[in-house]
């Protein structure tokens, strides 16, 4: 590893249009604090040229780097990948769509020069973002912070810096589904923070609400231990409000002769608590479905992803 180096992982999936300005802007600014970085795009099987479009770059400009994927792995096995060939004393990830100012670059360097060994960017608001992405990712964000079964910082985002260290260890994780900024969470170094409001998105589109939702799914079963919590809670709940209702239909019927005349019939009793039962299994199956599901992929030890090309 190169003593002053600073690596910039940058993953892109169909940012044809927005690389060269990207490329332009990150080394203005890391020229303002360091000389020697390397830019490394670990394009994610994108279907226009934005694979070519880096490699042209990566012709005239030494400090380009990139790795193309045979296909579209997804943003979080894209930035491992990125990762494991940064070759940085420090490495900072960004998106390709400008909405992670690149401005701020030097803050982060700074910040690590001052002995943090993770400078996250804190997300606050957007120049513009729907309605539904604002309220799913606030949503996101506080269930996560919440729920899960370790510290998840509310509203921080994958624009963040990483020591060496950091990222050996990151390196060594093997968990197919991953949340990349969940498992750094998890690995317990010095943090520091860095507020920024995201930029409008130059060009293109952003991940579709289907990939959004998949992504969240994901998150939950590696982080979370409350969905498969939530099937005993509402066991408990609905066991226990069967056990009332048998105790009421018991006493009415049978002890007090049905003075409200009521005349609950043996097959509705019947048919009320088998619904509640049938529901129970039902609910219960689905969420160990999803962990079902989780442990399998952990347990076919799959690659990460496929390397088509990279440079040297």
């Amino acid at each position: 590893m190169e003593s002053n180096l600073i690596s910039v992982v940058v993953p892109v999936h169909d940012e044809a249009e927005n690389i060269p300005s990207l490329v332009t802007k990150i080394e203005q600014a890391l020229l303002k604090v360091v000389q020697t970085f390397e830019i490394i795009f670990v394009d994610d099987g994108s279907s226009d040229d934005s694979l070519g479009i880096i490699k042209a770059l990566a012709e005239s400009n030494k400090n380009i780097k990139y790795v193309g994927l045979t296909r579209n792995f997804g943003k979080e096995r894209a930035m491992t990948a990125g990762l494991r060939r940064s070759k940085g004393q420090a490495a900072i990830m960004m998106d390709a769509d400008h909405q992670h100012p690149p401005r701020l670059l030097p803050e982060f360097i700074k910040l690590w020069q001052e002995g943090a060994e993770v400078v996250i960017g804190l997300r606050k608001g957007s120049e513009k973002n729907g309605a539904f992405r604002g309220l799913a990712s606030k949503t996101f964000n506080n269930g996560l912070s919440r729920f899960s079964h370790q510290a998840i910082i509310p509203y921080a985002t994958d624009f963040r810096l990483l020591d060496r260290k950091v990222i050996d260890e990151f390196n060594q994780f093997t968990e197919r589904n991953r949340l990349t900024r969940g498992l750094i969470d998890w690995l317990g170094f010095k943090y520091s923070f860095i507020e920024f409001k995201a930029e409008p998105r130059l060009k293109g589109s952003s991940l579709s609400k289907r990939k959004l939702m998949q992504l969240a799914v994901h998150s939950y079963v590696s982080h979370s231990l409350f969905p498969l919590k939530v099937a005993g809670y509402l066991g408990a709940f609905m066991t226990l409000l069967a056990g009332i209702f048998g105790v009421f239909i018991i006493i009415e019927r049978y002890i007090l002769s049905d003075p409200y005349n009521l005349h609950f019939s043996g097959p509705a009793i019947l048919a009320t608590i088998l619904v509640f039962m049938v529901g129970i299994v039902l609910v219960s199956l689905g969420l160990v479905a999803l962990y079902v599901a989780n442990i399998h992929d952990e347990v076919i030890n799959r690659p990460l992803y496929v390397v088509r090309e990279e440079s040297e």
